[in-house]
């Protein structure tokens, strides 16, 4: 069984060079205030200072002029700062100049590979020396550790914040309303879920996040984010359940999880 959130006019997507891309649904602040409210349950510190980048290319209808004072001030007030803006008609590239943000190229926000070496023309043959013994082959680079899974058994309360990086996170207490887990990978936890959870810090889409009693503030898996400000849905209230991301349409889906 799944719920799925409604459409928003904001989303938001980690990259793998340390910004969040906001995918704009509409361009004026009122519209967006109102889904940034409705997503974060009125949090206004839920982010941290993370740098982001506002996407413009779902954006039906761009108004003439785009308040961007408006937006930075909206984005400010949740702890995020707007560097630059990606997918905007050229029209728009001054004003959004102005405003101090980049023009900000997609390409630029994926790996490129590396260049390769010039090919140069090969030296002349040189005398070929008597073979010296050949020496013994060095033993093998021992494979580099993987980063152990974090355990945690204290209770969180609120305010604390954990962060497992690199790794999943395993709680055996429980997170008090107002805590914060967070971890790169999955997380689990055996006891009260009631503050915020973020999976997939860095983008892991196959990230789950798995609960023996279900009812956090905020789930959240690779960048999609889902808040339960009307309530948790009565099938998975208090009971072991079960997130991970729906990639086709980047919803969260809520499972039963079976225990036995």
């Amino acid at each position: 069984m799944s719920a799925s959130a409604p459409a928003r006019s904001i989303e938001f997507h980690n990259t793998t060079l340390g910004a969040t891309i906001a995918v704009l649904q509409a361009a004026e602040p009122a519209t967006l205030a109102d889904t940034l409210h409705k997503m974060l349950g009125g949090m206004p510190d839920f982010f941290n200072g993370e740098a982001v980048i506002l996407d413009f290319a779902a954006v039906a209808q761009i108004p003439s002029r785009i308040d961007w004072p408006g937006l930075q001030s909206l984005l400010r007030r949740y702890r995020l700062q707007p560097i630059g803006v990606m997918r905007l008609g050229a029209e728009h590239h001054e004003g959004a100049r102005r405003a101090g943000l980049a023009l900000i190229d997609p390409a630029q926000l994926t790996a490129r590979p590396p260049a390769e070496a010039p090919v140069r023309p090969a030296p002349p043959p040189e005398p070929v020396p008597t073979p010296a013994p050949a020496p013994a082959a060095p033993a093998p680079a021992p494979a580099p550790a993987a980063t152990p899974t974090m355990f945690v058994d204290r209770p969180l309360r609120s305010g604390q914040q954990v962060y497992a990086r690199g790794t999943d996170l395993v709680l055996l207490g429980g997170v008090s309303p107002g805590a914060e887990v967070i971890a790169d990978g999955s997380i689990h936890c055996y006891g009260p879920l009631r503050g915020r959870a973020i999976a997939g810090a860095l983008g892991d889409q196959a990230a789950r996040i798995l609960a023996s009693n279900f009812g956090p503030e905020l789930v959240s898996i690779a960048g999609v984010y889902r808040t339960f400000e009307r309530g948790i849905p009565e099938a998975f209230a208090g009971k072991p359940t079960l997130v991970r991301l729906n990639g086709t349409d980047h919803t969260l889906n809520l499972e039963a999880l079976k225990l036995d």
